[in-house]
């Protein structure tokens, strides 16, 4: 199952509406969301494109195959938006002989996963794209941010497959990191 996963979207409809059309591209059937959705956070400026009403209602149409969870930025108002459940800490996902956990990562470090028991860590919080596999041989994924990437990083988003995971440039769908399971 083909999967679009996206983190930090922090408001921007524009950067959503970009990423939703990766969504058809890649033939997916479901999208994670990794927290912070709407609300671009006291300490980030304002994403291009900011509309959070815009986001909710470019996602809300797609509730039915949206697994999300809440953010740091992330607020029960945030819900009150959407038409999905999103105020989850953390998600778990058996698929494949796998376990996936999802998390937005600032309550779950990825990089010391081993007691939670899982194949698959994917996260976001960092703004920052990762595909690597942690000393405990976790796989520890994270799709970067569509809208306020950090440490000079473009707007990225994710695909995971059954065994691969794949980091995309939001400019023009181009894969710039990979890795197998």
């Amino acid at each position: 199952m083909r999967t679009l996963v996206l983190s930090d979207i922090h408001g921007s409809a524009l950067a959503t509406k970009q990423a939703l059309h990766f969504f058809k591209v890649f033939s997916c059937e479901r999208i994670f969301l990794l927290g912070d959705l709407l609300y671009h956070g006291p300490r980030n400026p304002l994403p291009g494109g900011h509309n959070p009403s815009g986001v909710a209602e470019l996602l809300n149409p797609l509730s039915k195959i949206i697994t999300a969870v809440r953010g740091n930025c992330d607020a029960e108002v945030d819900q009150m938006m959407l038409d999905f459940p999103c105020m989850a800490d953390s998600a778990e996902i058996q698929e494949n002989n796998s376990k996936i956990f999802l998390s937005h990562g600032h309550l779950f470090d990825p990089y010391y996963f081993s007691h939670y028991k899982a194949d698959i860590y994917l996260s976001g919080h960092t703004h920052i794209y990762t595909a690597s596999k942690n000393p405990d041989g976790v796989f520890t994924l994270n799709p970067g941010s569509i809208s306020l990437p950090k440490a000079g990083n473009p707007p990225t988003f994710g695909i995971l497959e059954t065994k691969k995971f794949t980091v995309h440039l939001l400019e023009n769908g181009e894969e710039i990191k990979n890795i197998c399971f």
